[in-house]
């Protein structure tokens, strides 16, 4: 009403636009772009102003398990005997593109494909029995889950973008 909009960087220490970085997994080995202009979200416009941006952004491979993803069938996914040893290579995904990018700050954001229902289970009640469940392979322990985890016990903080509480895609701050 005094016409006193200030903008949040004027009282934040934000981050600029040019000093991020961005970084994914993807259950296909399409570029932002490709995989952008396949999901139709954006009209062509805005994708044809961010293609240069986006086509240089190519997925990390995914962590996949159609069980709890009934209409996707992945190719670009890890392989691994446990799920602990995928929840592995996802903590050194993210070691790797903080190591490459020279970022002093991280965050995971899950914005994937929403995955089956799945009510709460006791390899859910510590980070022991949820360990132990990765390596037994537990169905109670979804692909997306598994981000999870990575990104807590990396020190890295996850938000969720998604309309269910799971998977994530990187966001980093550079130096």
């Amino acid at each position: 009403t005094e016409k006193r909009s200030p903008f949040v960087r004027d009282f934040l220490p934000l981050a600029n636009l040019d000093d991020l970085v961005f970084g994914g997994w993807d259950i296909f080995p399409d570029n932002a772009f490709e995989a952008a202009t396949k999901a139709a979200v954006l009209g062509h416009e805005h994708l044809a102003a961010a293609k240069k941006f986006l086509s240089r952004i190519r997925p990390m491979k995914a962590a996949f398990d159609q069980n709890y993803v009934k209409k996707l069938s992945g190719t670009h996914v890890k392989k691994g005997r446990t799920k602990y040893d995928l929840a592995m290579q996802i903590k050194e995904d993210i070691r790797a593109f903080q190591k490459k990018n020279r970022v002093t700050r991280t965050v995971v954001i899950w914005c994937g494909s929403t995955e089956i229902f799945m009510k709460q289970h006791a390899v859910h009640a510590t980070p022991e029995t949820f360990v132990a469940a990765m390596k037994e392979n537990h169905p109670a322990i979804a692909p997306s889950m598994l981000y999870a985890w990575a990104a807590i016990t990396s020190g890295v903080p996850f938000a969720n973008g998604a309309p269910n509480p799971r998977a994530w895609v990187l966001t980093h701050a550079a130096n």
